[in-house]
């Protein structure tokens, strides 16, 4: 009875690991700066720039406590705190808390622009984060990777991926911006975050439709045949 009560304990605990590290900085980036803009200001009273700049704050620490553990630099982390930093201070300078709204679009804009820029190269930025799912490490896949890799419809499904993926980050950036500028300040704190979800589930569906689902397939398929 002990052995066949220990062996889900065990089995769940990576997942549940995997899960914590997945939700972590979604919490951090997401749900903490959203309760900390309606606390400071819909409680408080604070101006919309003072909510939208200390709720900022928080993801900035978020990534300078990663870099600190890490000890490096890499060029999201450091464009995701560049990003932040720029929108605290033109929201300060210029007294519109809009600003602060604004720099997430800036943020998915050039992301999405980078993503766009590599498709285009023998090396799309989304490739490696595909393959490892994909693969799973697997030595088996590995190789049935390496053998594909080389082939028309491999890479031009491997672009897709990638294409498709700042395709949809450039529609959240557009939307995000018009809503920016256009809608209520306190409207965009939680509708941007859930047109990012948006653009990311839709990000998932069609990449997975016309760019990991046809490697998949192929993968399948030669490590059937290399049987």
């Amino acid at each position: 009875m002990t052995e066949t009560l220990t062996a889900p304990v065990t089995a769940a605990q990576p997942q549940r690991g995997a899960l914590r590290t997945l939700l972590m900085p979604l919490a951090i980036d997401v749900a903490a700066p959203m309760a900390c803009y309606y606390l400071l200001h819909g409680a408080f009273g604070t101006s919309e720039v003072t909510a939208l700049a200390v709720s900022g704050v928080i993801p900035a620490v978020r990534v300078i406590a990663g870099i600190v553990r890490d000890r490096t630099l890499n060029g999201l982390a450091g464009l995701t705190l560049a990003v932040n930093v720029a929108g605290i201070a033109l929201s300060f300078v210029t007294g519109d808390a809009r600003m602060m709204i604004a720099k997430d679009s800036a943020l998915s804009g050039v992301i999405s622009l980078f993503m766009m820029l590599t498709a285009f190269t023998a090396r799309p930025v989304m490739t490696p984060g595909m393959r490892a799912f994909i693969t799973r490490g697997n030595a088996v896949r590995e190789a049935a990777w390496e053998r594909l890799a080389s082939g028309a419809r491999f890479r031009r499904a491997e672009r897709r991926f990638t294409g498709i993926w700042g395709a949809a980050m450039l529609a959240d950036c557009v939307v995000r911006l018009i809503g920016a500028f256009t809608l209520p300040v306190s409207t965009m704190v939680w509708l941007s975050n859930v047109l990012l979800i948006a653009a990311l589930a839709v990000g998932l569906v069609v990449s997975g439709a016309f760019g990991s689902g046809p490697i998949m397939w192929m993968i399948n398929n030669e490590t059937r045949n290399a049987r």
